[in-house]
């Protein structure tokens, strides 16, 4: 095993390996609650729950679609990438299809297969490597470091350091709540101990975090160690169903696959130059065995459809197990059995909660602002689509947003500059198709 993945090519160890896939799997944890409830329309009360989706079907698709999905990128893109159901897309699919639009799930679900299909033809030719492979290099680290400040963002809000705030958009929380301080403790602790040098140095710091969180009843002791596994009949095969029923034939489903491809396209790309970055993967401005890995995105997201859940990717959390050690595709084998063994012990996932989460993302929102120092900043011509790509991501709420910005921002500037024969033509396909992204949005 450890010549298929080439441990020593890569200074790396079955233990480094299994700690960062442990850190990956506890950093994004909470997709196994959080998708179950937004697909299911738990927060809508009134809504008839004949037109939702089964709660525990959701959550067993969402564990195996991760699984499978992490098992696919592990072996043939071996990267130590691990896949979940996309957050945004989720609620896209949930609140702006099925509720929003009154679109049955399992037309949505029927959407979704669609978009995968797709993505895995486009892969087998090629063109998403290459368009991949087209982007500048400045403009990668604009991603990597736009997404690293879009997940310290997220943390800031998980631990309630960041609130929201109807004068100023945000503000400060409550510094003397539990949960804050809980989490505050964990940054405290895995600063030191990345200050030191200390190897698995965010994980151990969850561990740390969940121990101290018990002790002053912040965070409840798991009532159930194991429980059965729900049926996944209810969701299981649904998607299908659309394909027999004539009103899953209108416009308004095909700009619905259309979103679902366009987001998952961006926001898989984004997160696969950030975590190979990150992991010193990226040789000459080029992605190695790209194809395989954007193959495995483009799987994972057909049989999530065909279980029951929304569009599966590649989740950026696995960047906190890249900072933990992991550099290889057995980082997301690791976090995919752990992803299987949730199915059994789910009742121990309620110790993973948000401020245990939190110090791990804003950390290694730390570690990816670092490629930041490979823009050339000193012309001004990449420095503005470089900038606004990075800003854009958080204030947007959106990787995909921020990469929409940037690259309608390039080739303006660097034509204006005069450097036309720099810029590759598919730079000004995207131009052209995220002006127009912008144009028709709502």
């Amino acid at each position: 095993m450890h010549k298929y993945f080439e441990f020593e090519k890569h200074g790396t160890n079955y233990r480094r390996e299994f700690i960062g896939g442990l850190t990956t799997f506890l950093a994004m944890a909470y997709i196994l609650v959080v998708n179950p409830l937004t697909l299911s329309l738990a927060s809508i009360k009134d809504y008839p729950d004949a037109l939702r989706m089964d709660y525990g079907a959701v959550f067993v698709a969402t564990a195996l679609a991760s699984a499978l999905g992490s098992i696919v990128m592990g072996l043939l893109g071996k990267y130590p990438l691990a896949l979940a159901p996309g957050m945004g897309l989720n609620a896209f699919f949930a609140y702006t299809v099925v509720l929003g639009s009154g679109i049955p799930w399992q037309h949505a679900l029927g959407a979704v297969l669609i978009s995968g299909v797709f993505f895995f033809l486009l892969t087998l030719t090629g063109l998403r490597e290459k368009i991949i492979n087209a982007i500048p290099v400045d403009l990668k680290h604009a991603v990597g470091a736009g997404i690293g400040l879009f997940i310290t963002f997220i943390g800031l809000q998980n631990a309630g350091i960041v609130v929201n705030n109807d004068a100023t958009l945000v503000g400060l929380g409550d510094l003397t709540a539990g949960p804050t301080l809980l989490a505050i403790f964990g940054i405290v602790v895995t600063v030191i101990m990345m200050t030191r040098g200390i190897n698995g140095a965010v994980f151990y710091g969850m561990v740390i975090t969940v121990i101290v969180g018990m002790i002053f009843n912040l965070i409840d002791m798991p009532t159930k160690v194991v429980d059965s596994v729900p049926s996944l009949s209810p969701t299981f095969g649904a998607a299908f169903s659309s394909f027999g029923d004539s009103s899953f034939y209108t416009t308004a489903m095909l700009g619905i696959v259309l979103t679902f491809l366009f987001v998952d396209f961006f926001d898989n790309a984004g997160t696969l130059v950030a975590v190979a970055n990150q992991a010193g993967i990226m040789k000459d401005n080029k992605l190695p065995r790209a194809g395989r890995a954007l193959i495995s995105d483009s799987i994972a997201t057909t049989v999530g459809a065909v279980l029951g859940t929304s569009t599966t990717t590649s989740y950026i959390e696995s960047s906190a197990g890249v900072a933990s050690g992991a550099r290889t595709g057995f980082a997301a084998l690791v976090t995919a059995g752990f992803f299987i063994l949730s199915l059994f012990f789910f009742p121990l996932l309620s110790v993973v909660t948000a401020p245990v989460t939190a110090p791990a993302l804003i950390i290694v929102g730390v570690l990816m602002v670092s490629s930041l120092g490979k823009i050339d900043w000193q012309r001004f011509e990449i420095a503005v689509p470089a900038f606004l790509t990075m800003i854009a991501m958080p204030l947007t709420y959106s990787i995909a947003t921020g990469i929409a910005v940037g690259f309608i921002f390039y080739p303006i500037t660097m034509m204006i500059k005069g450097r036309t024969k720099e810029i590759h033509p598919v730079m000004y396909f995207f131009f052209v198709i995220f002006v127009l992204y912008f144009i028709f949005l709502k």
